[in-house]
């Protein structure tokens, strides 16, 4: 058998960080930008590498709003969701709905559930008031 050993380099860390310090979610583009700022030298493909690796490992969201593919790294290790606002991004984790719930919308429509996923787009507090 052999094992998967994965490298740790000074690129990978350094979008881990910058992802780290996002509390909403981030498009690859604005992430890169940002280190681009920090004064990072690593290159736009490498960035969304980094980040479909982290997505894909199960370490970071990932969600689509407005066509563009967002990320963002949560602290909670457990199953949640999100509140996401349409306009400037503020992201809330929620709790997600009962497995129950989940079970008899899908039957009522002749489906079995495999896997969800649930994010809820709208307006923050802030915003509504702009």
């Amino acid at each position: 058998m052999v094992e998967h050993i994965e490298r740790q380099t000074k690129q990978k860390d350094a979008i881990r960080a910058a992802l780290a310090d996002c509390e909403e979610f981030i498009s690859a583009q604005d992430l890169h930008r940002r280190l681009e700022d920090e004064g990072s030298r690593i290159g736009l493909a490498t960035v969304y590498r980094q980040l479909n690796a982290l997505a894909d490992a199960g370490a970071a969201d990932t969600i689509r709003l407005d066509g563009q593919q967002l990320f963002r790294l949560c602290g909670d290790d457990g199953h949640h969701h999100h509140l996401v606002c349409k306009k400037c991004g503020r992201t809330v984790e929620i709790d997600p709905p009962s497995e129950s719930w989940l079970r008899k919308v899908a039957e009522g429509h002749g489906f079995t559930v495999e896997s969800h996923t649930l994010e809820v787009f709208g307006l923050c507090p802030e915003c509504q008031k702009r």
